[in-house]
């Protein structure tokens, strides 16, 4: 197979394209950091984590734990291949030069379906949030007006999506900094009396739900992390890629230990894991409210807003980026390849209409077609993660022969962890295939999967077929 070299700030030789037509670097470092940090932070933190200490308990702990190290090691495989081969396309280019165009394909397209998914469960909560505040405009109102926002924004110049993102990150971060010194200060009985370990060994102990009760967590708590990648894709389009995606990713490491690690620990420490409020308020408003913070859910609602728009805003950014970066090798319909002011116009817009599609699937076939196409970009990032495991493992190996000064940032305990990663995903793939649920998710994805990957294997035989004249 051909291999390909990836964008370099002074040109494309990723896409063959000159320099009038390719993207701009407008990011810095700054807004890499943050866009790092914004991706640690989603609404799946501030709500959606309340489910998965419903379901394993206090426990729950040990599951963030558990997934912040293999997001960790995910996130340090990225770093070292972004770092040695900065390109807008991140992991699915990296796996096209090291794997094949099968796997370029398969977990290009596979992160675009499930950022798009995301611009549409993410406008969808962020309209139902502002109904209730205005309710003489409808959610489906609220959801046409955040989508063309972030649309027309995304379609001006890279720096708007880096100025938003640094100020959603920077509203997300000193959230959670408070909400872990509120809550650090009411464990040791500043707001009344200190809990002690009473909620953590009571209420059925510290394994109330048992191995079903984790495994039900388990799947919660990985997809929270989903997402995180876009930096590495960002980076391309700052103006030093592989010294800013270092930078970046090492802060992203230990900001998932902090931020998702801390915040579990003070939650079920303060407050009974069986709360109702826990699932249905979240589990910060409900520790805000056992603290008697005033006005606690208004609060919080106004920061769920806030990663919901960031969350939609990164999405419309990494899936417009992936699918120029795909059609740009080949792998998509050429339309979408057209740049202009240094902005993938085509892409964005066709990541836009998708989601918005997608919206309407939820309104028209909630229970159909918007289950299928969320349960399939659920199982998406585990697809991808598997990939970029293999990948590191080749591109690592090739790097070591060819240019080890480009290894700015290394594996820890390579091959070993890496291989250890992509064990762990088998297993979260092996706890999923234990229900049915599970199973039909698996099943559909697969199904998603072995089309893409057909697609691409095919593509890569032809291509041989004209390296070889025959």
């Amino acid at each position: 197979m051909s291999r390909t070299h990836t964008r370099s700030p002074q040109g494309s030789p990723e896409t063959g394209q000159n320099d009038e037509s390719v993207l701009s670097h407008g990011l810095k470092q700054r807004h890499l950091s943050m866009i790092a940090l914004g991706g640690v932070i989603g609404a799946g933190l501030f709500v959606g984590s309340g489910a998965g200490i419903a379901a394993a308990g206090p426990a729950i702990v040990l599951l963030f734990i558990g997934a912040g190290a293999l997001v960790m090691l995910i996130m340090r495989m990225l770093g070292e291949m972004s770092a040695a081969r900065p390109s807008t396309g991140s992991f699915s280019v990296h796996a096209e030069q090291e794997l094949g165009s099968w796997a370029g394909v398969t977990s290009g397209w596979m992160y675009w379906l499930m950022l798009c998914a995301g611009v549409a469960a993410e406008a969808t909560a962020a309209g139902t949030i502002m109904h209730t505040w205005v309710p003489f405009l409808p959610a489906y109102g609220w959801v046409a007006i955040f989508m063309a926002f972030f649309c027309a924004s995304n379609l001006t110049a890279v720096k708007n999506f880096g100025e938003f993102e640094f100020w959603f990150a920077a509203i997300k971060v000193a959230t959670i900094v408070a909400f872990l010194v509120l809550g650090v200060l009411g464990i040791l009985g500043v707001f009344g009396n200190p809990p002690g370990t009473r909620h953590l060994t009571g209420h059925g102990g510290f394994f109330p739900t048992g191995a079903a009760g984790l495994a039900a967590g388990l799947l919660t708590t990985i997809s929270g992390f989903a997402g995180l990648e876009t930096v590495t894709i960002a980076a391309a389009e700052s103006d030093h890629p592989s010294r800013n995606v270092a930078r970046a990713v090492r802060t992203a490491v230990w900001h998932i230990a902090v931020f998702y690690i801390g915040s579990m620990a003070v939650v079920v420490t303060l407050v009974p894991w069986n709360n109702p409020k826990v699932a249905t308020q979240g589990p910060y408003v409900t520790v805000l409210d056992r603290l008697g913070i005033p006005a606690a859910g208004t609060i919080m609602q106004i920061v769920v807003l806030v990663a919901l728009l960031s969350a939609m805003n990164a999405n419309i950014y990494g899936s417009s980026r992936m699918a120029y970066s795909l059609v740009n090798r080949g792998q998509g319909p050429r339309f979408l390849s057209r740049v202009t002011r240094g902005v993938p116009a085509a892409a964005v817009l066709a990541s836009c209409a998708f989601g918005f599609a997608a919206v309407i699937a939820g309104i028209v076939w909630p229970t159909t077609v918007f289950a299928w196409l969320l349960n399939i970009a659920g199982c998406a990032v585990l697809v991808v993660w598997s990939i970029v495991c293999l990948t590191q493992l080749r591109m690592r190996r090739r790097l070591e022969r060819e240019a080890p000064e480009l290894l700015s940032v290394r594996m820890w305990g390579f091959p070993y962890l890496t291989w250890l990663a992509f064990a762990a995903i088998l297993g979260i793939f092996a706890v999923m295939a234990a229900s049915t649920d599970g199973r039909h998710q698996l099943a559909g994805t697969a199904a998603v999967v072995a089309a893409l990957a057909a697609a691409g294997h095919l593509k890569q035989r032809r291509d041989r077929r004209k390296a070889t004249g025959d």
